[in-house]
Order: structure tokens, then sequence, then C-alpha cells
């Protein structure tokens, strides 16, 4: 059994993974701040219902159950985001979309997000480590 068999762990690993994905294409769009007609693109949202369906499916495929009262386990990540349009509140006469202000308080959340989701990665780990340990020691 491996971290990505308990799905808290897989899906903190899928948000780890969305966010990351989404900085590539925030950086993306700050890369392309002074190119003409260009159109900045972010990430869908990451939502706790997608991820769910994500391990949901993967540990009903991989996973045969003994007992009822057994838990599934998954590997999944809870892909399939995708980056789409995403239309800065100005436009520059030469047809640029972004606002680097607007990218830079994106990339400021996306760090927080990703922030967030290792911190509740350690303090599981640190939940595991606990309970493994004999009692008394």
């Amino acid at each position: 059994m491996t971290l990505n068999d308990i799905p808290l762990f897989a899906m903190l690993k899928g948000k780890m993974a969305y966010v990351s994905q989404r900085q590539t294409v925030i950086a993306q769009n700050v890369a392309n701040a002074d190119t003409p007609g260009y159109a900045p693109r972010d990430m869908k949202a990451f939502t706790f219902d997608q991820a769910m369906k994500g391990v949901q499916s993967v540990a009903a495929s991989n996973v045969s159950l003994t007992n009822a009262g057994h838990i599934a386990s998954s590997s999944a990540t809870g892909g399939g985001w995708g980056d789409q349009a995403s239309l800065d509140s100005e436009v520059r006469l030469d047809g640029n979309h972004v606002v680097l202000e607007d990218q830079m308080m994106k990339m400021s959340q996306a760090k927080m997000d990703y922030d967030a989701a290792v911190g509740f990665y350690q303090q599981s780990l640190q939940l595991l480590k606990t309970a493994m340990k004999k009692p008394g020691s």
C-alpha cells in the first residue's frame, strides 16, 4: 500500500498537480504580455467533486474488495482540468488582453493554494506517523 492508495493523499497530490499546471499557464500569460493579439488563459477551477470522481473511478477499476467493510483504494490525481481562455479586464491597442496586475494576483493565489495543499499533506503524514507508533513510545 502506498500513500497514493489513500484517497486524501491522492486528492492532495491532484491539487498540487493542478496548481503547478495553473502556475505554468499564468507564467505563459506573463511571458506573452507584449505579444500583439494574445489572449490570456487560465485553468478550469479545481473542484472537490471532480477530484472525488477521479479517485472513485480509479478505485473501482483497480481494486477488488474482499469484504464489504473494506475501504477502496485509488491512485488518481483528479486530473482533467485543461486551460481555457480567460480575458482580463483591459485590452490594449495592439489587441493584447494580458493585465500584469491580474496575472500577479492569480499567481499569488496559486502559490497560497499550493502552500495550503503542501501543509495539509505534511500534517496528514505526521498524523499517520503518530498512528503507527507503539503505544507508550
